[in-house]
C-alpha cells in the first residue's frame, strides 16, 4: 500500500508517494514537535520517516525515511501494530498490537 504526501500550494497531486507496506496502512501519526511521522500497517511494519516543510516555497518538502521497525527487529515475533502514539516531547513511539500489548521504541531516528 502507499502513503501519500500532498504539497496543496504546488499541487492538487501528490507530492511524494511512500510505497513501504505490503498491506493496508492502519495509521499514520506526526510527531507534535519535531519533524518526525510514522506509520503502521497490517503486515507487521512500522515505518519511521524524517518529513519537513520550509517557510520558503521555492523550497520541497524534506522526505527521508529513516527506520524500519519490523517483528524481526523487534522483541516480539508477533508485532503488528495497529495504532501508534508519539511522546510529546521525545522521539519515542510508542505502538499497540492486536496482542494487548504497548511496546516503546526509543532509538527510531
Amino acid at each position: 500500500m502507499k502513503l501519500c504526501w500532498f504539497d496543496l500550494d504546488l499541487s492538487n497531486m501528490p507530492y511524494k508517494i511512500l510505497r513501504n507496506h505490503d498491506e493496508a496502512i492502519r495509521e499514520a501519526r506526526f510527531h507534535p514537535k519535531l519533524p518526525l511521522f510514522a506509520d503502521c500497517s497490517d503486515d507487521g511494519t512500522v515505518f519511521v520517516s524524517h518529513g519537513m516543510v520550509y517557510n520558503d516555497l521555492l523550497q520541497n518538502a524534506l522526505i527521508v525515511p529513516l527506520k524500519r521497525i519490523d517483528k524481526k527487529s523487534a522483541e516480539t515475533p508477533k508485532l503488528r501494530a495497529t495504532t501508534l502514539a508519539w511522546h510529546p516531547n521525545l522521539p519515542w513511539l510508542l505502538t499497540a498490537s492486536g496482542d494487548k500489548k504497548i511496546y516503546l521504541f526509543t532509538n527510531v531516528n
